[in-house]
């Protein structure tokens, strides 16, 4: 059963919504501007519910207009107020010199203030009303610029914290200045007491769909006296303030809405303070060490913000999401992004809180029951994070032995890349390149696998940050941080070999990137498994020789050394990806790079290779991480063939003679709590978390030609890239299956429904 906690973004519709909008469909179809009787019994509906809207908002005067949802309403309140704020100025009145909004407003608004403020060439200044960290204005500030606002937007309820705002306390604020105001009150529906008329609020526009109507209808609150621009003219519906036929079906649904809110259907607030009660305690125990970003007792309790410490929101969002809670990052408008919150970021949180930070909300209709079930399944998602050793505010129960690690586990964080050699036999393992982000996850893995380190190597001396190995050697504790005496890069001094049970490292020198540069060979009773090249190789690109520590001329001979030592068809790992392609060998890149093939194939000396390669290198801008590029890349796969199957193209696919593999690549704390799609016969399915998707990638290789690869995660967002690394490395028979897990779990649902 899938649980729904994400109702600040959107909620199902109410069952007798669904009823008033079919009814409004088949029985009050009729034109509400026509004066037959269909027609008037469709005004006669519309009627009725504004007048059960007034109620229920406490508007018994003013104007209330159906609109589309909130963003009209919004946009109609900003071009109302700024149209006649250019009239004041035109009359001779220039009180109005400024534009103030909430700086956690939802972006409907600042993106209204700015589009029509330039659109009616007004160019007031545009300032955002600080917060402090309790997400609540920052009223002296407001008192001190309201004398010269002409428009102040605020919120009633915030949509990602669920902080109310002091309505009082602004509303003194404003007291004799002449600006308007605007109320979002879209969070606010269903959950605080409205009474519109006891404030001078001018404007106030509402959402059905956030309260159990369907989307496509909401209101627009006008103030007696408060001026209003149409935004939408033509038939002169809505008294003429908002053109165009009504939409009878959302009205209706609206309409029996506020029906229920009337009969007092919904849960009440000390109920609803109730469940979050529990949900909260349910969080704690999952995730101790869990920060609530909002104070329970200024905020909305069927809103809950909250970080974890070492968790990215996306980790716990992905984790979520495979035990079937639907819950979001912050606001659904901005969730493509996967950047931090604005909103937290406003309130001044520290930036790992704004980057972990995870909305649940639900709405008053909520059950006992689905908030048991939410409880019990934090609970298991809190198990099976313990179980993969992931965060530092938790533990194992060591009674019960931790699974062997994999042979090879890789980190990333904005592109670097961190690798892990483990041996389960000697409980051993290798660190190499540990940026100072991963110090603390990577301590807490090892302490709760109980890996003691036989080495924290670094490839090289990083231009961007210093090593971390000292860092991550003091975050041990003594029964695992015994390190051995060590050269700058961390290699055990006098050393030849590591030697880790069957598997063994070894160095190269490959300077160029920087002078101290070294490549690690990792070998197994088998021969070559893979080379760590650090910068000197990466997927697309080579990495720079432009810092005052490189050695330029020293690139071209340290890549023919490579050549000659690991061939071309070893597995390279770099330092960093910032296309997510997990590794390359020299055949890919000389396919991809012009200047590595000159270089290794036509010979091209090392003077004229050092200029080709520092013409590359001008001007590099920084990555779409905001950190400095290590190499100039020259291939990014932006035009790589499609990978992407449908369901119905994945069952037709089968081929005799082929063996067809589906490869889940979900992390491990996603599959404990996740299913597998079903594909039909002849899959084999296997467990490959991205994470550890080097370690498949030698058998995979070998059988390439007899193989095809369907990968599949919670979206299918990273199974399409991790099908198009695999498409680079030479398996053309890789796949990712379209809309992940969560797709073809609603496809087969649809189809047995």
């Amino acid at each position: 059963m899938e649980i729904y906690l994400d109702a600040n973004a959107t909620t199902p519709v109410l069952p007798e919504a669904r009823l008033a909008a079919l009814s409004a469909m088949e029985d009050d179809f009729g034109n509400p501007s026509s004066t037959h009787g269909s027609g008037l019994k469709a005004r006669a509906l519309i009627d009725g519910v504004r007048a059960k809207a007034r109620r229920v908002l406490g508007a018994p005067t003013g104007q209330l207009l159906f609109m589309s949802g909130a963003t009209e309403g919004i946009q109609t309140a900003v071009l109302s107020a700024l149209n006649a704020l250019r009239q004041r100025r035109e009359q001779g009145d220039g009180r109005a010199e400024l534009l103030l909004y909430g700086a956690t407003e939802h972006k409907a608004v600042p993106e209204a203030l700015r589009h029509w403020n330039a659109l009616l060439r007004l160019d007031l200044p545009i300032l955002a009303i600080p917060v402090g960290t309790d997400g609540r204005h920052d009223l002296t500030w407001l008192q001190r610029h309201a004398p010269r606002a002409g428009l102040v937007c605020t919120m009633a309820a915030n949509n990602e914290t669920g902080v109310v705002s002091d309505l009082d306390g602004i509303q003194h604020a404003l007291a004799g200045s002449p600006a308007l105001w605007l109320v979002d009150s879209v969070q606010a529906l269903g959950k605080l007491a409205l009474d519109l008329s006891a404030r001078p609020i001018d404007y106030a526009p509402f959402s059905g769909h956030k309260l159990y109507a369907p989307k496509g209808i909401g209101l627009l609150y006008v103030r007696d006296g408060a001026p209003l621009t149409p935004l939408i003219t033509g038939g002169g519906q809505e008294g003429a303030k908002r053109s165009g036929t009504e939409n009878m079906p959302g009205i209706a649904a609206l309409g029996a809405v506020f029906t229920a809110l009337e009969a007092g259907r919904f849960q009440p607030p000390d109920v609803m303070q109730a469940y979050r009660t529990r949900v909260c305690a349910a969080l704690q125990e999952a995730f101790p060490g869990v920060v609530f970003n909002a104070d329970p007792a200024t905020s909305l309790p069927t809103t809950i913000n909250f970080s974890v410490p070492g968790l990215s929101s996306k980790l716990l969002l992905d984790l979520f999401d495979a035990a079937a809670i639907r819950v979001s990052g912050g606001s659904a408008c901005g969730a493509a992004k996967s950047q931090p919150s604005d909103v937290l970021r406003a309130m001044g949180l520290a930036p790992w809180r704004c980057a972990s930070a995870v909305r649940l909300s639900f709405g008053p209709a909520t059950t006992a029951d689905l908030v048991d079930e939410t409880c019990r399944r934090l609970r298991d998602c809190g198990a099976a994070l313990r179980e993969s050793c992931l965060t530092p505010s938790m533990t194992r129960d060591h009674r019960t032995p931790a699974a062997p690690a994999p042979r090879l586990t890789r980190h990333v964080v904005d592109g670097a890349c961190c690798y892990v050699v483990a041996d389960a036999a000697t409980r051993r393992c290798v660190v190499i390149d540990p940026p100072p982000e991963l110090t603390e996850s990577l301590a807490q893995w090892l302490r709760c696998q109980g890996y003691a380190p036989a080495a924290v190597l670094d490839t090289h001396s990083h231009g961007d940050h210093a090593s971390a190995a000292a860092a991550l050697w003091a975050a041990l504790p003594p029964a695992l941080a015994d390190a051995p005496p060590a050269d700058a890069l961390g290699w055990p001094l006098g050393a030849d070999t590591i030697q880790l049970g069957t598997q063994r490292l070894t160095r190269l020198p490959t300077p160029g990137h920087t002078s101290d540069a070294v490549t690690y060979l990792w070998r197994d009773a088998t021969g070559l498994v893979a080379a760590f090249v650090g910068d000197t190789v990466m997927p697309g690109a080579l990495g720079r020789s432009d810092f005052p520590v490189s050695q330029p001329l020293a690139f071209g001979p340290t890549l023919r050394a490579l050549d000659a030592a690991v061939g071309r068809h070893a597995l390279l790992l770099p330092g960093h990806d910032y296309d997510e392609r997990h590794a390359c060998t020299l055949g890919t890149e000389i396919a991809r790079q012009p200047l590595l093939a000159s270089l290794l194939l036509d010979g091209l000396d090392d003077v004229s290779f050092a200029r080709a390669k520092a013409a590359l290198e001008q001007d590099l801008p920084p990555t779409e991480y905001q950190t400095m590029a290590c190499g100039a890349r020259v291939d990014s796969c932006s035009n790589a063939a499609r990978v992407v199957l449908s369901l119905d193209d994945t069952l037709a696919l089968p081929q005799p003679g082929r063996r067809l593999l589906a490869v889940d690549v979900r992390e491990a704390y996603e599959q404990r709590l996740g299913s597998r799609p079903d594909l039909g016969p002849g899959w084999h399915h296997e467990a490959v978390p991205l994470s550890t998707l080097v370690n498949a990638l030698p058998g995979w290789l070998s059988g390439g030609a007899d193989i095809t690869l369907l990968v599949y995660c919670r979206s299918g967002n990273r199974s399409a890239k991790a099908a198009q690394a695999l498409r680079r490395l030479g398996l053309q028979q890789a796949w990712s299956l379209d809309g992940g897990v969560a797709l073809c779990h609603g496809i087969r649902e649809a189809v047995a429904a």
